[in-house]
């Protein structure tokens, strides 16, 4: 599908072509690009990585491929899939089956809820005792329903909070749900309670859409979503931007609550870009605290007192056999520290070799921290304890990938609500600066998590693209001989998007 042709090209105000500086060769910025290309704008890309696509990227390393964090492609927003069509022919995508499960004392637990599998783990007293516990909800709900225990509790009973979102949501953020705010909750548990996910368990409809945790398939480019990215890169670049690897901003120069120029820094040498528009994906925090001259005192007290929770992968390559057939798996018991499990051959089998795959265990943590700092030897190590701490035991290979991006997930505690204030009176005072929110920036790539929805419920009528092939579990490549499985620290998500 070729873009359409841009209408008009608008101008900086004096009929010139405006001067566009964007920050950040994510989706955000590279979309941003993307379609200002379509109405003849170029601009100058400034990306401190070394590898496009931000927190959707492909890390590939001696031919095997994965996806830091896991995307599905769906989207209720027509012309984002419109988009995505665009950047990628039909052929590049697969429509995939999701499959995944939660591990918890010991049991799987299908994911959507399937009413014989949960009534079988659960066992008849303990579910009867969850059906009572969100009958008392109902009648008597949490006193606080500002934070994300009250919220939650309210909508599946005290039971089931305490099984499946108390020590999962404890291990992605750090932080007890009884000092995350309610709102998060909310944002990511839209349309889902437990009378919802029973009917789709009792009465399941087809590859249902309307609740985005629910949905039966989805869209995946053959090579991971960097494959996306990486194509815009391109087509941005043959249009005329200039995309600067290896870059890092230092600064971002405004005047009359304008900005006029962005600093930018690549091996000690410092650049000047004049501009009369800035598109950022950078941290916010850091954005402002690059700001020339620097905002009021309070604002970057703020800015510094936003925390950030960080990501970390240790990739284990394993016999075919030694898998499992789900997408990923939640890992919600206590006894180990590992979040969630991938299996990045049931992502796309052209990220894996013939004979074996690849399974990525991703743990939470703060950049410093003790899991953080620990040499690759021990990570792999503890990858493996964790993996034997399934049913099934394995003898994975273990090697290692070192980043530590300037990326990371905003941890929203109740103590800064009150830190919203500087931050929205410095928004009003910058017009020049714009922060791609969540829904332009990561709206179309959906990372899962239990009983978890996320992206726009916006509702639009587009005309229906032909649906991609379903492609099974075909290979390529030979098998390869002492592969040894990636440990990929990273602080993912900075921008709002959750792991």
């Amino acid at each position: 599908m070729s873009a359409p042709e841009p209408t008009h090209t608008p101008s900086s105000g004096d009929g010139t072509t405006p001067n566009v500086v964007i920050i950040g060769a994510g989706p955000a910025g590279l979309t941003a690009a993307y379609q200002l290309t379509k109405y003849g704008i170029t601009s100058t890309i400034i990306e401190s990585d070394d590898v496009v696509g931000g927190i959707s990227r492909t890390v590939e390393r001696d031919g095997w491929r994965f996806d830091i964090g896991g995307h599905r492609f769906f989207t209720k927003v027509g012309v984002v899939n419109e988009l995505w069509h665009e950047i990628l022919s039909d052929e590049d995508f697969m429509l995939r089956p999701r499959m995944s499960r939660i591990y918890y004392q010991g049991k799987y637990y299908d994911y959507p809820l399937k009413a014989m599998n949960a009534l079988k783990n659960l066992g008849v007293i303990e579910a009867l005792r969850c059906v009572l516990s969100y009958l008392w909800v109902r009648i008597r709900p949490p006193k606080d329903l500002t934070t994300f225990e009250g919220w939650t509790a309210s909508r599946f009973g005290w039971r089931l909070y305490r099984h499946f979102f108390e020590t999962y949501t404890e291990k992605v953020w750090g932080v007890p749900p009884s000092k995350l705010q309610a709102d998060w909750a909310a944002q990511r548990i839209k349309n889902l309670s437990l009378f919802s996910a029973v009917m789709n368990a009792l009465l399941p409809k087809r590859n249902q859409k309307d609740i985005t945790s629910l949905i039966e398939e989805f869209e995946y480019p053959k090579y991971g979503p960097g494959m996306m990215w990486e194509r815009c890169r391109d087509i941005v670049t043959d249009r005329g931007c200039q995309v600067l690897m290896e870059t890092k901003v230092v600064g971002i120069r405004h005047e009359g609550g304008k900005a006029v120029a962005v600093i930018s820094e690549r091996d000690g040498v410092r650049t000047e870009h004049p501009c009369d528009h800035v598109i950022s994906s950078m941290p916010f925090s850091a954005l402002l605290e690059s700001m020339e001259p620097a905002p009021p005192e309070s604002v970057i007290m703020a800015a510094k007192d936003l925390g950030y929770r960080d990501f970390l992968t240790v990739a284990l390559v394993v016999p075919e056999e030694a898998g499992f057939p789900d997408n990923w798996i939640y890992v919600h018991s206590p006894d180990v520290q590992v979040g969630r499990i991938q299996n990045f051959g049931s992502w796309s089998p052209y990220l894996v070799k013939e004979g074996r795959t690849c399974l990525g265990l991703e743990y939470f943590v703060f950049e410093g921290d003790e899991l953080w700092s620990s040499p690759d030897e021990e990570l792999i190590e503890l990858g493996t304890r964790a993996r034997r701490a399934r049913p099934r035991r394995t003898r994975p290979g273990g090697g290692r990938v070192r980043r530590a991006d300037a990326e990371g997930v905003p941890v929203l505690r109740r103590a800064l609500q009150g830190q919203r204030g500087p931050h929205a009176r410095l928004d009003r005072g910058r017009h020049a600066e714009r922060p791609p929110g969540r829904a332009q920036r990561h709206a179309q790539v959906q990372q899962p998590g239990p009983l978890d929805v996320h992206g726009p419920v916006e509702r639009r009528e587009h005309r229906r693209r032909p649906a991609p092939r379903r492609v099974g579990r075909q290979r390529r490549g030979g098998v390869p001989r002492g592969d040894l499985g990636p440990i990929d620290r990273r602080r993912v998500g900075r921008h709002g998007h959750r792991p």
